[in-house]
């Protein structure tokens, strides 16, 4: 108990409130981690709809989401094109965050949210038309901060874009406004 209190008398002395020493334990408790690799839809479940309102503008389905990942199909046609032709980045950057998103959140408890404050993407093969899977995964879930990684990758497997995410875990009063769908609720199926 001595090393949190002298932990917080330091964290109000640098300006920072009671709110960010709720949610900041990696002090004390050992990290969570996950390392999930598969990637392969369960038996008997099919693709549903995406629950969030730019995935069905995008038509993303959900393949897969569990403890530690998830992975989004979509399907790039003449309508996502950039004025090269080619697919635009900012839907790559779509569909990796919409997987990683929900990644991150099959590691939070019923009473947590999160937002993202860092996103990078690298684009490493041009696509015109094709199916792609955007396959997510936890590498870090701790109290306060996680890491999250995401392939893109097209109907033969080739890697068309890498991406990470940093996701801050919001509880409380951060969490409000910050629902997800009934879809994603624990239990919910895929």
């Amino acid at each position: 108990m001595c090393i949190i209190e002298k932990y917080d008398q330091d964290r109000f002395a640098n300006g920072q409130s009671s709110r960010d020493l709720r949610v900041n334990s990696d002090l004390m408790e050992p990290e969570t981690q996950r390392d999930v690799e598969a990637t392969e839809q369960h038996p008997g479940t099919g693709p549903e709809e995406f629950p969030a309102p730019i995935g069905k503008l995008l038509g993303l389905k959900l393949l897969q989401k569990e403890n530690g990942m998830a992975v989004v199909e979509f399907v790039a046609d003449e309508r996502h094109a950039n004025p090269m032709g080619t697919l635009t980045g900012g839907v790559l950057c779509e569909i990796s965050d919409a997987a990683m998103g929900l990644a991150y959140y099959t590691t939070l408890a019923a009473d947590e949210s999160f937002t993202a404050v860092e996103l990078k993407i690298n684009f490493l093969r041009p696509v015109w038309k094709a199916t792609l899977r955007a396959k997510a995964r936890v590498v870090r879930a701790g109290k306060l901060v996680g890491l999250v990684e995401c392939d893109v990758v097209d109907e033969q497997e080739r890697l068309v874009a890498r991406a990470s995410i940093t996701c801050l875990t919001l509880r409380g009063q951060l969490a409000g406004g910050r629902r997800p769908p009934a879809l994603l609720m624990r239990g919910s199926g895929a």
